[in-house]
């Protein structure tokens, strides 16, 4: 018989890649499409960072490494958390892994039992519910809707919260929404998960540095909760390095130990060329991060002005990361050259099919009134695309 496993049955398909591989395949057909489906840096990896590579190439850096990466690459992580946001951590409660998506996957699969339930924000990155499910957790949703600027309250989180709860899914800046908690509003919700010591917090702060508000603010900047937070980062986004795959945990040493032994299990330690390169990025001038972020920013303010000029959606300023996620659903119910949209996901066809331009339906993120947009893209692209966009809307009747 070929029966894939109930474990794989659970799972559903990556939304992101799924649009990207059709946008693809319209591409290869010769239609001019304009990707905003995938969240990826349109930078180059900085200079310094492969030459570095390039030495540790030539000086034969290619036998397996540690399991959880270098010393260097976890001293130079150290260094970074120290410097940069003033934590304090031993190289022994760092684990580096194939990307941050491992890293999170990782941690789910260390310390989530069947039947525990792991609380998720909606909007949410699409992978969380389905790792939640591949450890036989329960995925718990707080809906976190555009008028709350797509961030929890106190409130949502501590109703969310029952005996069963066991850890808290918090991605700050967010993607999809580019919602960036501050850090009194983590104070507010790290005091609501002082009563409930059985909860951990998995932060994903791979954004951290495409920021728009000034400083980045950390779950684990607080003393009293420190010791139940796992922080997840990586070069991917800061860097433009998204093939390299380098991510990293910072966490208790118990976590770090288990994440350990799963990872020696079934990946080992990453690639021990890009684990040089990474050391490069954290530990190099940090120029080129701040240039790029400059950048984001400027595409930001252009989206969120020509987007504001589309009848129809309604459009949050979105504090980091790069995603515009507006909200359609206006437009469900009309029709046009003999479509009509449902959801999101048929208005994400729709503007791919006809506008030839790829985004990402909502539902996929739990949110299915919304719709993504990376504007990780040229300017040129980020112009097209809304006029395109614009146009395709303009005919829904």
């Amino acid at each position: 018989m070929n029966t894939l496993s109930d474990r794989l049955n659970r799972l559903s398909p990556s939304a992101t890649l799924a649009m990207s591989q059709k946008s693809s395949e319209l591409k290869a057909q010769g239609i001019d499409i304009i990707n905003m489906s995938v969240g990826e840096p349109d930078f180059n990896t900085p200079d310094h960072i492969k030459a570095a590579a390039i030495k540790a190439v030539e000086e034969n850096w290619s036998r397996y490494s540690p399991v959880p990466g270098y010393p260097e690459l976890k001293n130079a992580i150290v260094a970074k958390l120290k410097n940069e946001n003033g934590l304090d951590y031993k190289p022994s409660q760092i684990l580096c892994s194939n990307g941050a998506k491992q890293s999170v996957c990782n941690t789910i699969m260390a310390i989530i039992n069947a039947g525990d339930e792991v609380i998720i924000p909606a909007p949410y990155w699409v992978s969380y519910p389905q790792m939640v499910l591949l450890a036989e957790g329960t995925p718990v949703f707080i809906d976190a809707p555009i008028e709350q600027d797509f961030k929890i309250t106190p409130e949502q989180l501590e109703a969310a919260i029952t005996p069963k709860t066991r850890a808290l899914i918090l991605c700050s800046p967010s993607n999809p929404t580019g919602s960036v908690y501050s850090k009194a509003e983590l104070e507010a919700l790290k005091n609501v998960l002082l009563r409930h010591e059985r909860v951990i917090v998995i932060a994903d702060e791979i954004y951290e540095h495409i920021n728009y508000v000034g400083a980045h603010a950390s779950m684990a900047s607080f003393d009293d909760i420190k010791e139940r937070v796992v922080v997840i980062n990586g070069v991917s986004k800061a860097y433009a390095m998204t093939g390299w795959r380098i991510g990293f945990i910072a966490a208790p040493e118990w976590v770090v130990k288990g994440c350990n032994k799963l990872q020696g299990q079934y990946t080992s330690g990453p690639c021990s060329v890009s684990q040089k390169a990474a050391e490069a990025a954290f530990a190099g001038e940090q120029q080129c991060v701040e240039d790029m972020r400059q950048a984001f920013e400027r595409r930001k303010n252009l989206i969120v002005r020509l987007a504001k000029e589309i009848p129809g959606l309604e459009v949050n300023n979105p504090q980091g990361a790069f995603y515009l996620f507006p909200k359609c659903s206006s437009f469900f119910g009309k029709s046009a050259e003999g479509r009509t949209i449902n959801n999101s996901t048929d208005l994400a066809m729709y503007l791919l099919e006809v506008g030839h331009v790829a985004t990402v339906g909502g539902d996929a993120f739990g949110s299915p009134e919304c719709f993504r947009m990376s504007y990780a893209t040229s300017d040129e692209n980020i112009v097209e695309a809304m006029k395109r966009i614009k146009e395709a809307l303009g005919k829904l009747k």
